[in-house]
């Protein structure tokens, strides 16, 4: 079996399209500050408690997930670097919203430790296939669900607690979106593992192909 170069954890869906080598391009930009957002949503929420404002920066950051690779794909825009800024801020904000949510109890510790350990295999796994030459395998509509759920939770957990009128509806809406990412960022965890196991087994057999 032919060995892949090193690839992007979360590439857009570009389809036949090659990606370039552009930088400053509009979709690069809307990436770009979907990273800028990341510092400003955790002095909002843990330094100026201004929880409204930072319900609206997640807010903003979850929605426009899929924008940059939209407008990528409508310009004729999509480059390696967007390759890897989009997925970046996707974890960015994943991770950032965790550690806040979890510092201000706004989440249980457990379900920070279920989705840290879930990025513990996926790195684990991802660390065998470098090894043996291989870039990540391709990411499945599973994991962009799961991302996209949680990213859509996320806001809505933090409404929750900054809205009081509308708090029991906020809480159950965030926790069903949140318990359902949780499931499908796991499924997904596993089915990249299963790609994995398979390539280095392909690998290992004799007469593969160097």
């Amino acid at each position: 079996m032919s060995r892949r170069p090193a690839r992007a954890e979360h590439p857009r869906d570009t389809g036949d399209e090659t990606p370039g080598n552009q930088v400053l391009t509009l979709p690069n930009l809307i990436s770009f500050g979907r990273l800028l957002g990341v510092p400003l949503f955790l002095y909002l929420f843990l330094v100026a408690r201004a929880d409204v404002a930072a319900v609206v920066v997640l807010a903003i950051g979850g929605t426009t997930d899929w924008v940059d690779g939209w407008i990528a794909r409508r310009l004729r825009q999509v480059s390696r670097l967007g390759e890897l800024l989009d997925p970046l801020a996707d974890r960015l904000y994943i991770l950032a919203t965790l550690v806040a949510f979890t510092a201000r109890e706004v989440v249980p510790w457990q379900f920070t430790a279920a989705l840290l350990a879930r990025e513990v295999l996926l790195l684990g796994s991802l660390a065998v296939l470098r090894r043996h030459g291989y870039g990540p395998p391709p990411v499945h509509y599973v994991g962009k669900t799961a991302t996209f759920l949680l990213l859509a939770a996320f806001p809505v957990l933090l409404l929750a607690t900054a809205a009081t009128d509308v708090a029991t509806a906020a809480s159950a809406i965030g926790w069903a979106l949140a318990w359902w990412g949780l499931v499908l960022y796991w499924v997904a965890g596993g089915m990249y593992v299963v790609q994995a196991a398979r390539l280095v087994r392909a690998v290992r057999s004799p007469g593969a192909a160097a």
